[in-house]
């Protein structure tokens, strides 16, 4: 069993594993060596060579409990046929939705056009690094995966003036996108993934009334039917103002914290096995303070269930001896 398994399933407390949101990035010289070769973002997400090296890139320097396949929560638009492309000092960049086509996708043909992903996961999961570690799929949420498809880019704080206007149409894409979902998040499984993170990166640009119907319902039907397939599932509702609330309605096996929630007032109202919490910018200081801040963080979590992470994904100008310095500080502790 993992160290990661036995925080989860066995509520092991003693030692904490650590994996980091966005290890395998800009902020490592080799990945941008890659990347500058290889400009177009999606063609390299589906370059199943490039995208397994490039996940295990951080397993080559950095002693972490698991791998995170290089991939991105927009491959399912993508794989329904909705143009996703991400252009440089903006972000990604959607096209419109053309519903009729979007309903004549198979299953079959969205698994053949994102192959060469889950083929990515099959080789890394077999990989001599993962020995005795976890190999981490993932998707989005479908409440950020529905921001993103009629958005159409990056809301940042607030979502279009006309996002709510056709209750019908995200009625209709909510259910493909759970269908979808599901197929993407077997596949993984099938290929070796033996965790799943729901990443919900737009859950705080909701309020309370409408949680259940966009948040709390369309994710815990997905984390059931992970747990059906025996995989722990981690879920990460980044800016969502009551994570216990949460918690009950959704049912993660884990639940990864930000970096603005109150770790104290998570330790009481959570009880079961948490991760993250640690800001990304403190590994843009320096040694000392970034000592200081993790340090809280497993004292905190001491006495509990905890996997260290940060409370988003690492930054692309994060030195990487930062990344080695915390890294031991987890191991060390």
């Amino acid at each position: 069993m993992t160290l990661i398994e036995e925080v989860i399933k066995n509520k092991k407390t003693t030692q904490k594993p650590i994996w980091i949101m966005r290890q395998a990035g800009r902020y490592l010289p080799e990945f941008r060596r890659i990347r500058k070769l290889n400009p177009d973002f999606i063609k390299l997400c589906l370059n199943e060579n490039l995208s397994s090296k490039i996940t295990l890139q951080p397993l080559k320097r950095f002693n972490l409990d698991a791998a995170i396949i290089f991939s991105d929560i927009l491959m399912l638009p993508y794989g329904l046929n909705q143009s996703v492309v991400f252009k440089k000092n903006f972000g990604p960049l959607l096209g419109d939705i053309n519903l009729n086509q979007m309903l004549k996708v198979k299953e079959d043909d969205f698994t053949k056009k994102l192959s060469p992903i889950y083929k990515a996961i099959n080789s890394v999961s077999r990989n001599n690094l993962l020995v005795n570690k976890n190999t981490i799929g993932f998707v989005g949420a479908p409440w950020t995966l529905l921001v993103y498809m009629i958005n159409k880019y990056s809301p940042k704080n607030k979502l279009k003036n006309s996002f709510f206007e056709d209750q019908s149409l995200i009625d209709e894409i909510l259910l493909i996108i759970d269908k979808f979902l599901k197929e993407h998040i077997k596949n993984q499984i099938k290929n070796g993934a033996d965790l799943i993170q729901i990443f919900d990166s737009w859950a705080g640009l909701l309020d309370e009334k409408n949680l259940t119907k966009y948040v709390y319902d369309p994710t815990s039907n997905l984390v059931n039917y992970i747990k059906k397939l025996n995989v722990p599932v981690i879920c990460f509702p980044r800016g969502i103002k009551n994570y216990k609330n949460y918690c009950e309605k959704v049912k993660p096996d884990v639940i990864s914290i930000d970096y603005e929630v109150n770790p104290l007032l998570i330790k009481k109202q959570i009880k079961i096995p948490i991760q993250g919490g640690l800001d990304p910018k403190i590994l843009l200081t320096d040694k000392e303070n970034l000592k200081k801040q993790t340090l809280k963080y497993l004292k905190i979590f001491k006495d509990v269930p905890y996997i260290f992470n940060l409370g988003h994904g690492v930054l692309p100008e994060t030195k990487p001896e930062m990344v080695e310095y915390l890294v031991n500080l987890v191991k060390d502790f």
